[in-house]
């Protein structure tokens, strides 16, 4: 079923059908022809193929909810998330080691940032430290970035694996990974209550405010968290970190929690999983390190 086809409000209503049904969904490209939603088109004859990791397309349904309302919720709950930190000072300074370490970092990641999402370049990037054991960093939609002390002295990180995890997760807001959840779970209500939403699509929009709450603890699938750790390993390759360090990560990741189930919650692909594809992926980011410009 080519989406195409259909006027916008009911290419959502089709989508959420589609789902519903276990239908195939189809999507057609800029370029001419049919391919199945999410699967990369292959280059035209005689094109140079791109160097770095492929992870196909970001997923169809990030359309189904506005990427401006999306950064909206975020940038407002980073606020609230920044508020209350000052308030029981656990916000680092500014002018703190650390903190400065991340911000030279970022400033190296980011504009390689920009082939992966266009929208990239129109983000106000922030970012700040706070204190906490928590082992954990993350990246909102519209690039606000956060990192945890925890993760940077239980571990004692590198710059090259503090560059492995800053570019993992600023890879979940390029790729969009929130806003596919969201509109996921947007297309799942409207199937549901298919009859109803015929006439309108106001679960949209409450979605967005359900889910704005939860957008810097937000949980993503096993295929999101490797396809993060290979976008990341790419941004971090092109600006100049050692992609090898995505191992050694790993294998401190792997150390600190030891009680960790095998598959790590059921939604984080286990240490030894995320080493093989990275391992895998060297090859194909290496070139791209052994050129990028070092400190």
């Amino acid at each position: 079923m080519a989406l195409a086809s259909f006027p916008a409000p009911w290419r959502v209503i089709t989508l959420a059908l589609c789902l519903v049904l276990g239908m195939p969904v189809w999507a057609t490209p800029a370029a001419g022809g049919t391919v199945l939603a999410q699967a990369e088109t292959a280059p035209p004859s005689g094109a140079r193929a791109r160097e770095g990791v492929d992870v196909g397309r970001n997923s169809a349904f990030a359309k189904l909810v506005p990427a401006d309302d999306i950064e909206a919720a975020a940038t407002k709950q980073y606020i609230e998330m920044m508020r209350t930190a000052a308030s029981q000072k656990t916000l680092v300074s500014p002018d703190h080691p650390q903190l400065q370490r991340l911000l030279h970092i970022a400033q190296r990641l980011i504009p390689f940032a920009y082939e992966w999402n266009p929208r990239a370049r129109q983000w106000k990037w922030e970012i700040n430290l706070f204190r906490s054991k928590q082992i954990n960093a993350f990246c909102m939609p519209g690039g606000k970035i956060g990192f945890y002390t925890g993760i940077l002295d239980q571990l004692q990180l590198t710059d090259d694996e503090v560059a492995q995890v800053m570019g993992h997760e600023i890879a979940h807001a390029l790729r969009e990974h929130a806003r596919a959840r969201m509109g996921k779970g947007a297309a799942t209500n409207i199937g549901a209550s298919i009859v109803s939403q015929l006439l309108g699509l106001g679960d949209l929009g409450r979605t967005v405010a359900s889910y704005g709450v939860e957008l810097i603890s937000l949980k993503f699938s096993r295929d999101d968290e490797t396809e993060a750790d290979l976008v990341g390993l790419e941004l971090a390759a092109r600006a100049g970190y050692d992609p090898r360090a995505g191992v050694t990560l790993w294998k401190k990741m792997q150390a600190a929690n030891k009680g960790a189930p095998p598959q790590w919650l059921s939604t984080h692909p286990a240490g030894t999983t995320r080493i093989a594809e990275i391992e895998k992926a060297l090859p194909l980011v290496m070139p791209l390190y052994e050129r990028a410009p070092k400190d």
